[in-house]
């Protein structure tokens, strides 16, 4: 008798392997949608700032460094938001991340650009500096700051 109550309480429930390979999906769809939402928040930081902003972060420029780390802290702050109030099917959950996610990051660009010309601080400057300049922390706050408060936006 104990060992009959014992593995039948070591029983898996009906459906548990097939919930367990719709999760892994769900997981890897999220995952690609997330790596997408990161780049096209990269390449839109890119694009809006003066010069390569790859190449200057390849080359070493600490300015350009802390700038793009802060940028992309603040896209995944953005991704991160919209995929977790995606609810509903899987379908419309990963339409939902996609759309807020793509808003966010156009609104989250603006919103940095803006701050950048209300407060004239010279991005282009400071990017193509060898060395460390203060104001760098400035905009990189401004990323970190406008990205949480465009990720609570979304929710």
């Amino acid at each position: 008798m104990y060992d009959l109550i014992t593995v039948s309480s070591l029983a898996l429930e009906p459906g548990f392997g097939g919930n367990v390979v719709r999760g892994i999906g769900a997981i890897a769809l999220y995952a690609v949608v997330g790596l997408l939402l990161m780049l096209v928040g990269f390449y839109a930081i890119d694009l809006t700032t003066p010069g390569k902003l790859n190449e200057m972060v390849r080359a070493g420029s600490p300015n350009a460094v802390v700038i793009t780390a802060a940028g992309l802290l603040s896209m995944a702050f953005i991704v991160v938001v919209a995929i977790y109030n995606a609810a509903g099917k899987l379908t419309e959950g990963l339409l939902l991340a996609l759309i807020f996610g793509l808003v966010g990051v156009i609104v989250q660009v603006l919103a940095v650009r803006v701050l950048e010309w209300a407060t004239r601080i010279n991005i282009g400057a400071i990017l193509r500096a060898d060395q460390f300049t203060p104001a760098s922390l400035v905009v990189a706050s401004a990323h970190l700051g406008l990205g949480l408060v465009v990720a609570v936006a979304i929710s």
